[in-house]
């Protein structure tokens, strides 16, 4: 959608990491936003754009030089700063945190106590929940879920692998805040070792067993200390 300014900036502000942000009101009814609406806090215009259906709702604040584009949308208790951009149908809820130089696009969501900083990039059908980080320069993409207490910082520290189990679903390895390995999976969450434990539990030696055993043999060794590459 292409058109004049949705939005104009209110007289009511607040203070963020020492500047004004300004509530915003819609000036025109589009998506799921009417005329007069009130909605969040931005910074200036520079951070949500007047084309599109991309929104800051609620208590949600784009501070700095952070821009949100496209149809995208921030809520709830969300921040999103620095020089991060959030655009497509990418959604920033809960009290998620996106900044620095990072980016969510796409269709991923960012939710929960989430953080996303650094050169980070969430995109795709990925997932950042919980009380999970992403940062430096790691890229989460595809179906990938991180989820918990996962620390994700460089490419080696997550992995993930689509079209396996009986539902042909996607499974994500990531590192842990205590440096081990958190495994998502459909409904299940938790250790490398747990998961190790379901699966011969509830597939014992069939060819689904089999395909996770060495999918766990696999993630184990990406996810090894082992430096001395041959």
């Amino acid at each position: 959608m292409s058109q004049g300014k949705k939005y104009e900036l209110t007289t009511n502000t607040i203070m963020a990491f020492g500047r004004k942000l300004f509530q915003i009101r819609a000036a025109v009814s589009f998506g799921d936003v009417e005329s007069g609406d009130a909605g969040g806090f931005v910074a200036s215009e520079d951070c949500l754009s007047h084309d599109g259906n991309a929104w800051v709702y609620g208590d949600a604040w784009v501070s700095g030089d952070a821009r949100v584009s496209g149809d995208a949308r921030v809520s709830g208790n969300a921040r999103v700063s620095g020089n991060a951009r959030v655009s497509g149908d990418a959604r920033v809820y809960g009290d998620a945190r996106v900044y620095g130089d990072a980016w969510v696009y796409g269709d991923a969501r960012v939710y929960g106590d989430a953080r996303v900083s650094g050169d980070a990039r969430v995109y795709g059908d990925a997932w950042v929940s919980g009380n999970a980080w992403v940062s430096g320069y790691a890229w989460v993409s595809g179906y990938a879920l991180v989820s918990g207490y996962a620390r994700v910082s460089g490419d080696t520290d997550i992995a993930w692998f689509s079209g396996v189990g009986s539902e042909n679903g996607t499974l994500t390895a990531m590192r842990d805040k205590d440096g081990g390995v958190f495994i998502t999976r459909g409904c299940f969450g938790g250790s490398l070792d747990e998961f190790e434990s379901a699966v011969a539990e509830s597939h014992g030696a069939s060819k689904i067993g089999r395909e996770y055993g060495l999918l766990v043999q696999l993630i184990r060794l990406r996810m090894s200390d082992e430096r001395n590459e041959p």
